[in-house]
């Protein structure tokens, strides 16, 4: 029987309607893959040199490069002219270019014919290229026909080779080119494209970089763009062709955005964004998503010290955020002066292009945000409507869950409500609403308890970008057309603007909230094992149980879990004043052992918690043992009839709530301490990597994939959860190990923006 599955370099493109690049402006650097082709052949370098991008652009078309940069070229012979050293410098830049068609990878599969080819470098082909990671849960969900060959059984999951025809190959010697294909690609090392014959009007295919602008910290930034991102490749959901997902490398090599920098990533920023965002995904928040993680282990990158490069493959239905909008109308009154960017070398805010903007704008609302607007009927409202109502959902995910993302800057804010560009992220240790998660942010403006007044900001700076267009459509209750803004006095322009902000900022910061509040109180009901909404549930249990998580100093998640195991009938005939006696057999005074422990990370004033924590618990009890909420449980696990009669079934009614409370709990919890102690493993082994045979399994490996299934499984009694430490197997007491709170010294850890 045939298999399903086909190679990557097989996976079909999307429709033409569909691909960002058939529908979006190129820069006219290469306003096409033939004139791309040539450049690489050529002038190689103009890919690679710091540009402010043409008004009108969306993206550049890009080959990927994961070289160290200033790249290392031998110098040309002394009697040459400045012409002849210029040339040979393209030349040498060219010889690492994809150039030379190599073979795909054979497939028993059947897909739609996508005529890309395979292209790549021999002279890339001595740096060592080292797979790390597969994440199963992204494969699972968003490339469930994509055949990684042995890439599982290589990275450590020890599979039979029985095993082998299951995910996809019909031989080990396929299964072995699946997977060197699937690294030769993720890797960068290889390109998959489509070039038109000569005289055809095929549009063809190849990767891209987004420009996009953005406010940094409050502050205008200018051009910012996809400075270390390559955007590879698009493929649809095979049960839902109407979904595409995009695979974009990330530290693929320097582009025009990338300033002074390398375009590269560091190990350790790529294995925190490789697991958070699997890690987000099992936690129910919206993210983008992770495929693979691919070491480049001799390729050396300079950050605070010198570090070893790899590159993350994210993946996401898009990538366009509010910067990209931001790049093609900014608010600056004369946008054509220079800034000097974070990372060295000055770049332009280029002029407002209002026709660029409107293609922008139709493709987002149509293909991006798949809202039901009619040819002709305005989209502009529309789309900044969607934009606030799914970052205000988001943002709620990220404060029931303790999210910290520690950069909300505009070009950081997904047009589709995703948690996107992890950097200095943490999750919350001891509970602090005030914690800054990066060092860089020194006066707090992305603080965990400001981040949803950041996503006001946010969407207030998109509604600016589209204001003229909203203010057009207010006007004249239709879309735009082509050309529409060609004979409108800048005047006019921005009246409109100002019209649109006056007529709708205000709704528009009251839709963001209502819709965070709602959300978010909703999830902190599914924490505390609440199934019915009473109105005083955010001031009589939520928020004293903050306070007072914060004014002991107590771990945010530990608590949350171990809240789980509460039962309401502990606490009759008990009242705050009566005294513990530390009696074992008293299930609350085991409870409150537990939850208040001697050993805790900050000194705790035991008799005063308590009493605290007593009183707080009798309250918790009666709302628990409401009627109402004991008989929504009770219809739930089926002891109760929808009429409110017996059913006969007679299931403790509070074992179930634990149990589904604990789904909204994570017992793993993707800690700093965790993340700094996997990447030190790492670290050294990457180091080392010309002394091993890199396909064979190491302890970093088996310790990052291990982590990554705990990421995607947070919620299981990971460590024999609540079992004797005295009968833990090994693995037991490590996976018991990873779920505590760490080492004192790394609670609260601030990341950099390098990370």
């Amino acid at each position: 029987m045939a298999s399903s599955k086909v190679p990557i370099s097989r996976l079909p493109l999307p429709s033409s309607t569909h691909i960002l690049t058939h529908n979006l402006n190129p820069d006219p650097v290469a306003k096409n893959i033939k004139e791309l082709v040539e450049l690489i052949k050529t002038q190689p370098s103009v890919l690679r040199k710091s540009r402010a991008a043409h008004e009108s652009a969306h993206f550049f078309y890009m080959t990927p490069l994961p070289l160290g940069f200033p790249y290392n070229i031998r110098p040309p012979p002394d009697d040459i002219t400045k012409e002849e050293r210029a040339a040979y410098v393209e030349k040498v830049i060219s010889l690492f270019e994809p150039l030379s068609e190599a073979p795909l990878a054979p497939s028993a599969g059947t897909t739609s014919q996508s005529d890309l080819k395979k292209y790549h470098s021999l002279e890339r082909e001595h740096h060592p290229r080292e797979l790390l990671s597969v994440a199963p849960t992204c494969l699972r969900d968003c490339f469930p026909e994509l055949d990684v060959g042995d890439s599982l059984h290589v990275i450590g999951d020890q599979q039979p080779k029985a095993k082998i025809e299951e995910q996809g190959s019909t031989s080990i010697e396929a299964s072995k080119a699946a997977r060197e294909e699937l690294v030769d690609i993720l890797s960068g090392n290889s390109v998959l494209m489509s070039v038109p014959p000569e005289g055809h009007d095929d549009r063809g295919y190849a990767p891209w970089s987004l420009r996009y602008s953005g406010h940094q910290f409050g502050s205008w930034a200018g051009q910012l763009g996809d400075g270390r991102a390559i955007s590879i490749f698009e493929t649809p959901l095979p049960s839902d062709p109407d979904t595409t997902f995009e695979l974009q490398l990330k530290g693929a090599g320097r582009t025009p955005f990338s300033r002074g920098a390398d375009g590269l990533a560091v190990l350790r920023s790529s294995v925190r964004e490789y697991l958070v965002a699997e890690a987000m995904q099992a936690l129910r928040i919206p993210t983008t998503r992770s495929l693979s993680l691919i070491s480049l282990p001799t390729i050396r990158v300079y950050r605070e010290e010198v570090e070893t490069a790899a590159i993350v493959c994210r993946v996401a239905e898009s990538f366009i955020r509010i910067g990209n909008f931001q790049a093609l109308n900014s608010e600056q009154p004369d946008a054509s002066y220079m800034f000097l960017g974070s990372s060295g070398g000055a770049f332009a805010q280029q002029p407002p292009n209002y026709e660029a903007l409107r293609v922008l704008g139709e493709w987002v609302t149509r293909r991006v945000l798949k809202l039901d607007v009619k040819e002709g009927e305005p989209w502009a409202k529309k789309l900044v409507w969607e934009c606030a109502r799914r970052n205000a959902l988001m943002v709620a995910g990220w404060q029931a869950q303790g999210f910290m993302h520690g950069v909300m800057n505009t070009d950081n804010i997904s047009i589709m409500g995703l948690t996107i560009d992890y950097g200095p992220y943490a999750f919350m240790d001891i509970f602090d609403e005030g914690h800054i998660c990066n060092h860089t942010d020194e006066g707090g403006r992305y603080a965990y308890k400001y981040q949803p007044t950041m996503i006001v900001y946010a969407i207030r700076m998109l509604l600016k970008s589209l204001g003229p267009v909203i203010g057009y459509e207010l006007e004249h209750g239709k879309a735009v057309a082509p050309g529409w803004a060609r004979d409108i006095p800048k005047g006019k322009l921005k009246t409109w603007t100002a019209e649109a902000e006056e007529a709708l900022s205000d709704d528009l910061e009251v839709c963001i909230m209502e819709t965070f509040a709602d959300e978010y109180w909703g999830l902190m009901r599914q924490r505390l094992g609440l199934r019915t909404s009473q109105i005083k549930d955010h001031t009589e249990i939520i928020q004293p149980l903050l306070a007072l998580m914060q004014k002991h100093s107590m771990d945010f998640h530990a608590t949350f879990r171990h809240l789980t195991t509460f039962r309401a009938s502990w606490m009759s005939p008990r009242t705050p004043d009566m005294p513990l006696g530390n009696d074992a057999a008293d299930p609350l005074d085991g409870f409150l052992q537990t939850l208040l422990p001697s050993d805790s990370a900050q000194p705790i004033n035991l008799p005063a918690a308590t009493k605290e924590w007593l009183e707080y618990l009798q309250t918790y009890a009666t709302r628990i043992n409401l009627a109402e909420e004991q008989a929504a449980w009770k219809e739930l696990v089926g002891e109760t009839k929808a009429d409110g009669t017996p059913s006969g079934l007679n299931q403790e009614w509070e074992a179930i709530r634990e149990a589904h409370a604990k789904q909204y709990n994570p017992r793993f919890v993707l800690r700093q301490w965790v993340l700094e102690d996997l990447i030190s493993t790492l670290q050294t082994e990457a180091k080392d990597a010309d002394n091993r045979d890199l396909e064979k399994p190491t302890k970093g490996r088996d310790a990052l994939n291990k982590i990554l299934r705990m990421c995607t499984e947070p919620f299981g009694g990971w460590g024999a959860e609540g079992a004797s430490g005295e009968a833990l197997t090994d693995e037991e007491k490590e996976e018991r190990r990873l779920c505590g709170t760490g080492p004192k010294s790394l609670m609260g850890f601030q990341c950099s923006c390098s990370s």
